[in-house]
């Protein structure tokens, strides 16, 4: 039976697993505090307690990196890393979760820094075809809050669509510049990030 796993917890276990699979060695918590971007050693202790719960982890008490996945599912040992597909991405529009929650991609693990969670998206639309992401490409995207101009990332736009485009601050807004002479910047005072593409994933059609 398919075990339910709240957002929160699931971003902790994907962490954890890629984590494991990049380093060969699981976490600590201040580690996945950081990857989840909370303060509190005390709720990332909640959270793990609750997958315990659901037998998803083991704590070996006493052992600074002591988590033990126990699910396999979410663990393939290999020599790529298993990242979530989490849906598609297109310009100006929510980003569609896919038919299959439990869909991943195999990446080399010098793709991921291992210090946040990572996930990919399917791009849709050819918003960034000058950057070279063209429509079916798969970008991969770490969770974070912290970029800098110029990196391109998923961003969440007031009215609830996403979008991936590349970072400007300005002095009152943010800009959100396409790669496509055709279409315009979208400019806002109140995003989101949601995380930067730190690699492109091409499946050629023969």
């Amino acid at each position: 039976m398919a075990v339910t796993l709240y957002k929160r917890q699931r971003q902790i276990v994907d962490f954890i697993a890629q984590y494991v699979q990049k380093n060969g060695f699981s976490p600590t918590l201040k580690e996945i505090a950081e990857s989840i971007g909370v303060s509190s050693l005390a709720t990332v202790h909640e959270h793990l307690q609750a997958l315990e719960r659901k037998k998803v982890i083991k704590k070996h008490d006493g052992a600074v990196r002591g988590i033990e996945l126990t699910d396999r599912t979410f663990l393939r040992l290999s020599d790529s890393v298993d990242l979530p597909i989490l849906g598609f991405i297109a310009a100006g529009q929510p980003i569609e979760p896919l038919t299959d929650p439990n869909a991943t991609f195999k990446v080399s693990p010098e793709m991921i820094s291992g210090q946040k969670r990572s996930y990919v998206l399917q791009v849709k639309g050819e918003s960034m075809i000058e950057d070279h992401i063209q429509d079916g490409d798969y970008v991969v995207i770490e969770e974070t809050q912290n970029v800098s101009d110029g990196d391109i990332v998923v961003a969440l736009l007031d009215n609830g669509l996403a979008t991936l485009k590349r970072f400007y601050k300005e002095v009152t807004r943010v800009r959100l510049e396409p790669a496509n002479a055709n279409m315009s910047p979208i400019y806002a005072t109140n995003v989101q990030i949601q995380g930067r593409v730190v690699g492109l994933i091409r499946k050629f059609q023969y």
